[in-house]
C-alpha cells in the first residue's frame, strides 16, 4: 500500500505539472510549454520511438507521446518508481545513438558542465532523432545546488553541435513578470498557513490578469522567464 501510494503521489505531480492548477504560480508558463511541446510532436520519426526522460523523476509529458512511444527510460539522480536508471546527464550509461526522441525540462540549471550533458545527449541520439528541453531564464534559486540561467543566444551556442535549433519563449515579458511576482511573493510567507491562503486567492488572480494582459507586452521578451528548445541532431 505504501508503494502504492507513493506511485500515486508521482502520478498526480506529474499531471499537475502537465495541466496545471490556478493555483500553481508557475500556471502560465507551464501551459504554454505544453502548447510547445505538443506543437512538436508531429516533428518525430515514425511511430515507435524510442525515448529518454532525462532528469525523469517526475514524466508529465510522457502521456502526450501516446502508443507513439515504443520504449521510454528515465534517469535521474534521484529514484523514484518511474526513475529506471539513476545516474547523471552528463555520463548516459547507454550506447551510441540508441534514442529517438530525448526530453530534458528543467534540468540544465543544476549542471556545473551543461556541454557535457549536450555532447552526451548528441551522442545517444540517433541521426535524425530530437531533443526538447527547457531552461529557465528567470526564477527564484530554490536549491544551493543550481548553477545557471539562460538566454536565448546562450543556448543557441551550447547546442550550436546540432543541426537545428528553435528556441522558443515560454510567454513574453508579461508572463514572465506576472509568473516572477507570484512564485517571489509566495516564498516569503510565514507560516505556511499564510502562503496557502495566498495560493488560494491572489494566484489564481495574478495567473488570470496576466493571461489578459499577454497581447499587451506583445513580443516583448526581455522578462522571459523560461525558454523551451526543439532540437534536431
Amino acid at each position: 500500500m505504501p508503494l502504492r501510494s507513493t506511485l500515486q503521489q508521482i502520478q498526480d505531480e506529474s499531471r499537475a505539472r502537465l495541466y496545471p492548477s490556478l493555483r500553481d504560480p508557475n500556471w502560465l508558463i507551464l501551459r504554454r510549454r505544453r502548447k510547445i511541446f505538443q506543437s512538436g510532436l508531429e516533428r518525430l520519426p515514425g511511430n515507435d520511438l524510442r525515448v529518454l526522460d532525462i532528469g525523469g523523476r517526475l514524466q508529465p509529458y510522457r502521456p502526450l507521446l501516446g502508443a507513439r512511444a515504443k520504449f521510454y527510460l528515465a534517469i535521474d539522480l534521484r529514484m523514484t518508481l518511474l526513475v529506471n536508471v539513476c545516474a547523471a546527464a552528463e555520463a548516459l550509461p547507454f550506447r551510441d545513438e540508441q534514442f529517438d526522441f530525448v526530453i530534458c525540462t528543467q534540468v540544465f540549471e543544476y549542471l556545473p558542465e551543461p556541454a557535457l550533458a549536450v555532447a552526451e545527449i548528441k551522442r545517444v541520439l540517433r541521426s535524425g532523432g530530437f531533443l526538447f528541453l527547457s531552461a529557465p531564464s528567470i526564477f527564484l534559486r530554490d536549491n544551493p545546488q543550481e548553477c545557471w540561467r539562460f538566454l536565448p543566444h546562450g543556448l543557441h551556442h551550447l547546442l550550436r553541435e546540432f543541426s537545428s535549433i528553435e528556441v522558443t519563449p515560454e510567454g513574453n515579458s508579461l508572463t514572465g513578470f506576472f509568473r516572477t511576482c507570484n512564485v517571489f511573493l509566495l516564498s516569503f510567507f510565514r507560516p505556511r498557513a499564510l502562503a496557502s491562503l495566498w495560493q488560494w486567492s491572489a494566484v489564481p488572480l495574478l495567473n488570470v490578469v496576466g493571461y489578459m494582459l499577454e497581447d499587451i507586452a506583445g513580443q516583448n521578451e526581455d522578462f522571459t522567464a523560461n525558454y523551451s528548445v526543439w532540437v534536431r541532431k
